[in-house]
C-alpha cells in the first residue's frame, strides 16, 4: 500500500509502499480517507516528542478519517506502530474508533478533533470555565486558538479577547466570537497597556497561552498590581504552548500582588472525559458552530507538503 514512511528522524517521510497491516485480536483495519498534518506529528517526526518512535521506519500520523470493513465511517486514534494514519490503510484496537457525524465531510473530521479536543478540555478540564467569566486567548491566530475563541463561548463566556501576531488572521475572529482583539506585534510597554486596557476593572479570570515568553511576560506586567486593593476576582493561567519562547522571568510580584493561579496541561483525561469531549467538538462541528479552515493534499505529495507553512490545516488524503 502506498505510506507517508519515515526513515530518518529530523527527515520528511516518503512517498512509498509499506507492507499491508494484519489485525491481530481485537482489531481491526481502518480503510483511511484524510489525516490532518499537525504539529504533534512533525514532532514526533523529528525525534523531539517524548512518544517519537524509537524504531524505524514507521508510517506518520497519529489520527484520522476511515471506513471499516463494515462500512462504518469513524474518526480513530493511536494507530499500532511501525502502522500510521498517512497511508491507504492502517490497523488499530476497535475501541479506538468514534463514529463521525452525517454532516461532517472527511476534511472537517480529520482536522477538527486533535485541536479542537485540546481547547475544549483545556478549558472547560484546566481553567474550569464559568459562565459569564472573560477569556484571553494568547495566541488567538494560529488553527488551535481560532477554535478556542469559538470554543470558549460555546461554554458561556461573557467575553473573549484574542490575542496574536497576524494582523488580517486576527480582523476575523470577531466573525468567530471575539469582542475584542490585541496585537501582539507591540514594544514591551504598549503590549502591557494593551493587556490593562482589555483586562478593565473586573480582569481576565481565563488565560489560554500557547505562545509564552515575551507576551506572557507583558500580561504579567499587566497584571500586578502596586496598591494593596482588594483584587476583583482570580486569573487561572493555563500553560500550553511556547511559540513565542520557552521561558519567562516572573517576577514575585506578578504571584503575590494578584490572585493568579498558573498551571499546565499535563495528564491525560479519563477516558469518558475525552471521549465526552470528542462528541462535543464533532456534533458542534457537524451544525456549523465550530469552523476549521482545511487544505487537501494528496498523499503523493507528503514530502513538499511536510515542509511547507501552515495557514490552514492541511489534510492528507491517500
Amino acid at each position: 500500500m502506498n505510506a507517508a514512511v519515515l526513515h530518518t528522524l529530523g527527515k520528511p517521510p516518503r512517498f512509498e509502499q509499506f507492507p499491508e497491516p494484519i489485525p491481530g485480536d481485537g482489531e481491526v483495519i481502518v480503510h483511511v480517507r484524510a489525516a490532518a498534518l499537525k504539529p504533534v506529528d512533525k514532532q514526533m517526526a523529528s525525534g523531539s516528542h517524548y512518544a517519537s518512535p524509537r524504531e524505524l521506519p514507521v508510517v506518520c500520523g497519529i489520527d484520522g478519517v476511515g471506513s471499516l470493513d463494515d462500512g462504518a465511517r469513524v474518526f480513530f486514534g493511536g494507530p499500532r506502530r511501525p502502522y500510521g494514519a498517512m497511508a491507504e490503510r492502517t490497523v488499530l484496537r476497535r475501541a479506538q474508533c468514534f463514529p463521525v457525524p452525517d454532516g461532517l465531510s472527511d476534511d472537517i473530521a480529520a482536522a477538527l478533533p486533535n485541536p479542537g479536543v485540546s481547547a475544549w478540555l483545556t478549558l472547560k478540564s484546566r481553567a474550569k470555565l464559568a459562565s459569564g467569566e472573560t477569556v484571553l486567548i494568547l495566541g488567538a491566530t494560529g488553527v488551535t486558538g481560532k477554535l478556542a475563541v469559538q470554543i470558549a463561548k460555546l461554554l458561556g463566556a461573557g467575553r473573549v479577547v484574542a490575542a496574536g501576531r497576524n494582523e488580517q488572521v486576527l480582523s476575523t475572529l470577531h466573525n468567530l466570537g471575539a469582542d475584542a482583539t490585541i496585537q501582539i506585534d507591540k514594544r514591551g510597554q504598549d503590549l502591557t497597556e494593551a493587556f490593562t486596557r482589555e483586562a478593565g476593572d473586573t480582569g481576565f479570570q481565563v488565560v489560554i497561552d500557547y505562545l509564552w515568553g515575551r507576551p506572557t511576560e507583558a500580561l504579567l506586567a499587566a497584571l500586578t498590581r502596586n496598591d494593596f486593593a482588594v483584587a476583583a476576582s482570580e486569573t487561572r493561567l493555563v500553560q500550553v504552548g511556547e511559540s513565542a519562547g520557552a521561558t519567562i522571568s516572573l517576577p514575585a510580584a506578578a504571584l503575590r500582588s494578584t490572585p493568579l493561579t498558573i498551571v499546565g496541561t499535563a495528564g491525560m483525561p479519563s477516558l469518558d472525559i475525552l471521549t465526552d469531549a470528542l462528541q462535543q467538538v464533532m456534533a458542534h462541528g457537524a451544525s456549523g458552530k465550530l469552523r476549521i479552515d482545511t487544505e487537501r493534499v494528496p498523499l503523493a505529495d507528503i514530502e513538499n507538503a511536510w515542509q511547507r507553512e501552515q495557514r490552514s490545516r492541511l489534510v492528507i488524503i491517500p
